[in-house]
């Protein structure tokens, strides 16, 4: 009976890690890159901005040219780029490249390719949340916790990003998994493993060099263990000890950090995160609630007719809600309990003091995070532990878990096929529009003013290409319009673009109002095109069709 107990067991966690391996790699491929995604490709493959096409014609048929792996490149070197050409820490773009290196040559797969670490990553952080939930409560609530990061709609998303967020999640688990073992060690056995304490240092000092958001997760985290060693009694010794482990844990991390603290100053004053936008006084908390809402239902919504979208809606805030009471139950149990007060104390004050430092980044340094749901894997983990644990010590729980899980299988299915957490900017719809008239030459320009308006176009180029694979007079530009708009115009009038009768030209400027564009422009002295206001758009930028024709 034991035995069948432990087969049955691990059989659970077997098949939690298996469907959540599928989930994160099925149709690995299908959704396009966006704009972050580019950036992470161009410094991954050992490239920067200056090896793109700037201020040039370039053929649209080359444009996967651009994204081919660059060999003999140090991390050093790529440390160096992502220091002056973006405003992220290095570690994970290193990691980037030295797997892609691995896989040359990248071939026609590249993107999957590219993709393949952040969603292995996410397929690793499910076995970590099981040690997490078996630590802090009991084996069939570490099963749930695999079951829950597993057909989580919100994990699967940032696994099939090509971007670092499935990083800083995977080491923010097992950080929280050293955090209860310190904290188990020290209230339940009045106990110091150096080789606990160690590790948790040695992670979190990863972590920093993974993803600035990381620091929240530390900051909360030795938030939390000093507030419970006040608020539950302690002798003196214990206390001490405690805060001298702490202190020397602490102070190594911040050591360790000291190569990279230029960095984070250069970065804090690049226009690159201005983009944030400066938040109301009830914004950011109803669109907290939202983004939690979508960490365990994701319905078709976004570019929805009205009628599906309403419908959507009201089916995730009623099973959230639903959900929700059931949860809040069990956490009351919880808390009651002596036996699992300590852990769900812990998970839950964590995931308040991130909640606290979001509302901090958001009203006293005027940056919305909640605008963006990606930024919630700082407290996903501890997120993810409670909602397991508060499934599994729920009263109906026999019920509760295939209801659970036959949502969040759907909504990964719609998350996966594009319909749920689109991609920002909709390169794939942008390129259908673009595409209006298959037989007439295309000419794609992407004002740019700084490099992320770059990458921006190259996503938009790399959704074309595909659809205009019969075409070899297809071309795009960047063109600088720092100085002024009449710059701009001047310079794509002068592009020695070749000698064709018809052409639409594609126009992509950030920034840009619909009067900024002119009525009329004439390309390389002889191809005059005329604006079109039946196809202007805009998807947070504006794009509009000029069509041209020889004089």
């Amino acid at each position: 009976m034991i035995n069948s107990r432990i087969y049955l067991h691990y059989v659970s966690l077997f098949g939690a890690f298996a469907l959540g391996a599928i989930l994160r790699f099925w149709h690995l491929d299908l959704k396009p890159l966006w704009m972050d995604e580019v950036i992470t490709s161009i410094f991954s493959l050992g490239k920067n901005y200056h090896d793109l096409p700037l201020d040039l014609l370039f053929p649209l048929e080359r444009v996967q040219e651009i994204f081919t792996f660059h060999p003999g490149v140090s991390c050093s070197q790529i440390a160096t780029n992502v220091d002056t050409q973006s405003t992220h820490p290095p570690l994970f773009f290193c990691g980037m490249y030295q797997w892609l290196s691995w896989m040359t040559p990248l071939g026609t797969e590249w993107v999957t390719k590219l993709r393949s670490l952040p969603a292995l990553l996410g397929v690793a952080t499910i076995p970590a949340m099981y040690y997490l939930n078996r630590l802090a409560f009991s084996q069939s609530s570490g099963i749930i916790a695999a079951l829950v990061m597993a057909t989580s709609p919100f994990a699967v998303y940032l696994s099939q990003e090509a971007r670092h967020y499935t990083a800083p999640m995977f080491l923010i688990a097992l950080s929280l998994l050293g955090l209860i073992q310190i904290q188990q060690d020290i209230f339940e056995r009045s106990r110091f493993r150096f080789w606990v304490w160690l590790l948790w240092t040695i992670i979190n000092s990863i972590g920093l060099y993974v993803h600035y958001f990381f620091a929240l997760a530390l900051i909360a985290e030795i938030a939390t263990l000093i507030l419970i060693i006040y608020k539950y009694k302690l002798n003196i010794l214990i206390i001490r000890k405690t805060w001298l482990f702490l202190f020397i844990s602490s102070t190594t991390v911040f050591i360790s950090f000291i190569p990279w603290i230029l960095g984070i100053f250069n970065h804090i004053q690049r226009n690159e995160t201005n983009w944030l936008p400066t938040p109301n006084y009830i914004s950011p908390l109803y669109q907290t609630l939202i983004n939690w809402v979508l960490m365990v239902i994701a319905l078709p919504v976004e570019h929805q007719p009205l009628a599906v979208a309403i419908v959507g809606v009201l089916i995730m805030v009623g099973f959230f809600v639903w959900l929700s009471r059931q949860i809040l139950q069990s956490l009351k149990i919880l808390l009651s309990n002596p036996k699992n007060n300590l852990s769900t104390t812990a998970l839950l004050t964590f995931t308040i003091f991130v909640i606290l430092e979001f509302l901090i980044i958001i009203y006293i340094f005027g940056k919305d995070i909640t605008v963006v749901p990606r930024y919630n894997f700082v407290y996903y983990p501890s997120f993810c532990a409670l909602l397991a644990a508060g499934i599994n010590f729920s009263l109906k729980k026999q019920k509760l878990i295939p209801i659970f899980l036959i949502i969040s299988i759907i909504s990964c299915v719609f998350v996966v096929n594009n319909l749920a957490f689109q991609k920002p900017f909709l390169p794939e719809k942008v390129a259908q529009n673009m595409n209006l008239e298959p037989s007439i030459p295309v000419m794609l320009v992407t004002g740019y003013g700084s490099y992320q308006d770059v990458a921006l176009g190259l996503s938009f180029a790399l959704a074309l290409e595909p659809l205009r694979d019969a075409n070899k007079l297809d071309n795009f530009a960047f063109i600088n319009q720092n100085s002024n708009i009449i710059s701009f115009w001047d310079k794509l009038s002068q592009l020695p673009i070749p000698d064709q009768s018809q052409l639409n030209l594609w126009i992509v400027a950030p920034g840009w109002r619909r009067r900024d564009y002119q009525q009329q422009v004439i390309l390389s002295g002889q191809t005059v095109c005329h604006i079109d206001p039946k196809h202007h758009y805009r998807i947070g930028i504006p794009y509009q069709l000029y069509r041209c024709s020889k004089s």
